[in-house]
């Protein structure tokens, strides 16, 4: 595959995943900023592009057998699985990590400091996610599937009381946007997730959990901005020009 400097990041990542690893490398965000092309993140950072591009056509013609191509599936089973997969995954690690937080900042917290920043931001996301996820829970990820049987059994079905669906979905994706720049902050005071000499077992395990709810919330919201919004987007206006 030929990558040219004028795709867009997100519409790549959709095509094909195993290109995250490549702009996870050079420190580009293909999620919430997945809107960019390749030439502007990098012109944007000072990274070389032929650099970038040459990675890119290296990771795709890479075998991976665990690729999975999301933008195949139909929109309700892509809706179900990221709230079966990635929502529980959140919920789920939410409880895990901010004991171990709590405890390593009351530990370790006075000889350093940035733990009382990452633990404070945590916890803002964890709630703010929690809300997040109900509203596309109860409201979008309902009408995507609604939308999805509609043009399965070829009927109409009423305007949803948001109007149009692109007006949950800004709102979802300035929320992806807070978090992921939330989590850049994180990832900052943590130095990318890397313990400091003294730490302990506790301290590595926590930040340890740290990057791999990054890393989720990073495929989560990926699956999303690139690929279930712009789809959903198309089937409402399958529906209405009929």
């Amino acid at each position: 595959m030929n990558i040219e400097e004028s795709q867009i990041i997100g519409e790549l990542v959709a095509q094909d995943y195993r290109s995250a690893s490549v702009f996870k490398k050079y420190g580009i965000d293909f999620c919430c900023q997945g809107g960019r092309t390749i030439y502007d993140a990098c012109t944007k950072k000072n990274i070389n592009q032929k650099s970038v591009i040459d990675d890119l056509e290296l990771s795709m013609r890479t075998p991976d057998q665990q690729t999975i191509d999301y933008a195949s599936w139909p929109l309700d089973l892509l809706a179900d699985y990221i709230e079966k997969k990635h929502h529980r995954y959140v919920e789920d690690k939410t409880k895990e990590i901010q004991p171990y937080l709590d405890k390593i900042c009351k530990i370790h917290g006075e000889r350093h400091p940035e733990l009382i920043e990452i633990s404070k931001q945590f916890n803002a996301a964890a709630g703010e996610l929690a809300q997040h996820m109900k509203k596309e829970e109860l409201i979008l990820f309902p009408f995507v599937r609604k939308m999805t049987k509609a043009i399965r059994e070829n009927v109409q079905i009423a305007t949803p009381h948001f109007g149009t669906i692109q007006n949950p979905i800004l709102m979802m994706m300035q929320e992806h946007s807070t978090e992921g720049e939330r989590f850049s902050l994180i990832a900052d005071y943590s130095k990318n997730y890397t313990p400091p000499h003294d730490a302990c077992s506790t301290y590595k395990v926590a930040f340890a959990l740290l990057k791999e709810f990054e890393e989720d919330l990073h495929l989560h919201i990926h699956l999303e901005n690139n690929i279930l919004f712009p789809k959903a987007r198309d089937l409402e206006k399958e529906l209405n020009a009929r």
